[in-house]
C-alpha cells in the first residue's frame, strides 16, 4: 500500500524525475518514494510513498503523524534547490485509517448533552469571553454565567491556562459554580472548552486531571482544548488518548505561519484539518470561510467538508473514512449574527460550533 501526496508551486521539478540510485536489495527498491506526476503548466507534483515507510508505535503498532510529517515535509522543504513546495492534499490508503487513533467524541455527544437530536442536532451557539486576556477569575466566571443564560458553549481561549493574575486553581471553582447556576436558571445543560495546553504531558494531563475533580458530575460537559499547531501532534494525541472521554477541541493558533496562502512552503489548511481527524480531535478550528475577519474564501468549506463527511473528493485525491468518527467544523474569527445567513448558505447546514467573541 502506498500513501501518496501532493505539492503545487515547485521549483526545479525536472530533477525528480531521475530515478533515484537504487540498491541492488529487492527491499530497498520496494520502499523507495516514487515521484508520479509532474505537471509543470500547473506546478503540480505528486509522490508515492510506501506505507512501509512509516513510522509505527513500538506499544500498540500504530501509526503517528510525526512520522508523516517528518518524511512528507522534513528536510525536502529545506533544500536549496527547492524555490517552493505546499502540500494542498494528500490519501491515506484504508489500512493507514485503520492505524490511527481518530476522534473518541465528536458532535452528536455535545447534541445528546444538549439534549438535541444526536444527527442534524444543528448549531452549537459559542463564545470567547472577551477580553481573552487581563480578566481575574471572578470577572471571567460572571461573564461565563451571563453567557450561558441564552448560549450554549465558552471556549477558554488559546492564550488562557493559569495566568498569575487568573490562577487555574481559583478559576476553574468559579466556572463550575457558575455554569451550574445558569443550568438551575434555564434548566438546560451548557458546555465549556477548558485549555490544558502546556510544553510538557505530565502539566497538561494534571491540568486535565485537576478540571475534571472540579467539575465532578458535570465532567461530560468539558472539552479540552489543546493547541493542537504550536504544542504539536504529541499534545493532540496525548489528549486523546489519556481523556478519551472529553471532546478534544483543536485550535490551530500559529497555523498561518505555514498554511497562509502567501506562504511559499509548508501544507495548507485542508491539510491541516485532514491531519487532525486522523490525531483525534474533536472538532478543529476551520476560520470563517470568507464571512469573518480571518484569511479565507467561500471555497474553504471543503476544510470542514473533508473532516464532517465520511467520503469526499479533495482539489487532488477522493478520501473514504470507512465509519472513522467525524471532526467538527468550529467556526472563530471575528463572526456575528448579521454574517451567519450567508455563511450557512455558503456551508450548507449549521451543525457547526460557532465561537463568537469580538463580533458578539
Amino acid at each position: 500500500m502506498i500513501l501518496l501526496i501532493t505539492l503545487a508551486s515547485y521549483s526545479h521539478a525536472h530533477r525528480c524525475t531521475q530515478r533515484p540510485h537504487r540498491s541492488v536489495r529487492q527491499h530497498t527498491r520496494g520502499v523507495d518514494a516514487l515521484v508520479y506526476q509532474i505537471d509543470e503548466a500547473t506546478e503540480d507534483m505528486r509522490i508515492a510513498y510506501p506505507l512501509d515507510l512509516f513510522d509505527r508505535n513500538i506499544t500498540d503498532g500504530r501509526m503517528m503523524i510525526v512520522s508523516f510529517l517528518t518524511l512528507v515535509i522534513g528536510n525536502n522543504q529545506g533544500m536549496g534547490d527547492i524555490a517552493h513546495a505546499k502540500i494542498y492534499d494528500f490519501y491515506m490508503p484504508p489500512r493507514a485509517i485503520q492505524l490511527f487513533d481518530g476522534p473518541a467524541k465528536d458532535i452528536s455527544d455535545m447534541w445528546r448533552i444538549l439534549g438535541r437530536p444526536v444527527k442534524d442536532g444543528g448549531y452549537i451557539a459559542g463564545t470567547i469571553i472577551k477580553p481573552k486576556l487581563g480578566l481575574r477569575p471572578e470577572p471571567f466566571a460572571q461573564a461565563a454565567y451571563q453567557f450561558w443564560l441564552g448560549g450554549d458553549f465558552i471556549k477558554n481561549d488559546e492564550p488562557q491556562g493559569n495566568q498569575t493574575f487568573a490562577p487555574m486553581a481559583k478559576t476553574i471553582p468559579l466556572v463550575v459554580d457558575a455554569m451550574r447556576r445558569a443550568m438551575d436558571e434555564t434548566g438546560q445543560a451548557k458546555l465549556f472548552s477548558a485549555n490544558i495546553t502546556a510544553d510538557d504531558h505530565y502539566e497538561m494531563l494534571a491540568r486535565g486531571e485537576f478540571i475534571l475533580r472540579a467539575f465532578g458530575p458535570d465532567a461530560d460537559k468539558v472539552a479540552f482544548l489543546v493547541d493542537g499547531y504550536v504544542g504539536g501532534p504529541g499534545m493532540i494525541t496525548t489528549a486523546r488518548r489519556c481523556f478519551p472521554n472529553q471532546y478534544l477541541h483543536y485550535h490551530r493558533a500559529g497555523h498561518g505561519a505555514v498554511t497562509s496562502p502567501s506562504s511559499k512552503r509548508g501544507y495548507d489548511a485542508y491539510v491541516l484539518a485532514k491531519m487532525s481527524r486522523l490525531q483525534g480531535a474533536s472538532g478543529i478550528h476551520v476560520g470563517t470561510m470568507g464571512y469573518g475577519k480571518m484569511e479565507g474564501a467561500h471555497d474553504d468549506r471543503a476544510i470542514a467538508y473533508i473532516i464532517e463527511r465520511d467520503s469526499y473528493t479533495g482539489p487532488a485525491y477522493h478520501q473514504e473514512w470507512y465509519g472513522m468518527k467525524p471532526t467538527t467544523p468550529i467556526i472563530s474569527g471575528g463572526m456575528n449574527a448579521l454574517r451567519l445567513p450567508g455563511f450557512f448558505a455558503n456551508l450548507g447546514h449549521g451543525n457547526v460550533i460557532n465561537t463568537s467573541g469580538g463580533g458578539a
